[in-house]
């Protein structure tokens, strides 16, 4: 029931993801960042089976570029996932990754259940010259739209933002903290 999704701003790229850990039927946790930091200016964000996403080393001696990364990733990684960057020359990305290794630069895009409903939301509502707050505003649309229409709907969300100034989390949208549960 995973949901992920990102969009490319005015000079910067966001993404965010539930923070569910789940299996089957089990909610194992509410507080798993599933946006992982590959370099100070990438982000890239795990949905698929918790065992075929493994974490991505990307070498440290040779600054890879977004698109770079995002190439090296997908054959790496078994599993869907968003790859955003920031780079001097190419400005803000974002990279989506499909579960066959499929690589598109787009504007705006969705994984997991979530997707249904956060990308007619963003379809709706997006635009390419957005302003950091007017994206995280269209973030909130795509949480509550998750929130109220996903039947299964995960309760909390990280935000990640990447731009000039690095790769930073922006906020969590918790509706429900984590609970310690009693053993039997």
């Amino acid at each position: 029931m995973e949901c992920v999704f990102g969009l490319v701003g005015n000079g910067f790229a966001i993404v965010a993801a539930d923070t569910s850990a789940v299996h089957s039927i089990l909610v194992h946790k509410n507080n798993e960042d599933k946006i992982m930091l590959l370099d100070s200016h990438k982000l890239i964000a795990a949905s698929g089976e918790p065992e075929e996403c493994v974490t991505v080393s990307v070498q440290k001696r040779d600054p890879l570029t977004t698109a770079a990364a995002a190439n090296f990733t997908r054959e790496s990684l078994l599993c869907e996932h968003p790859e955003a960057g920031y780079d001097k020359e190419a400005g803000a990305s974002l990279y989506y990754i499909d579960y066959i290794a499929t690589l598109h630069k787009v504007d705006k895009g969705a994984f997991g259940y979530g997707s249904y409903f956060s990308l007619s939301t963003m379809d709706r509502h997006f635009r390419s010259d957005m302003s950091v707050e007017e994206a995280i505003e269209l973030v909130d649309k795509c949480i509550t739209e998750i929130r109220s229409r996903l039947v299964i709907a995960p309760p909390n969300f990280v935000i990640k933002i990447v731009d000039k100034d690095g790769a930073r989390t922006h906020a969590w949208r918790q509706s429900v903290q984590d609970v310690t549960t009693a053993s039997v």
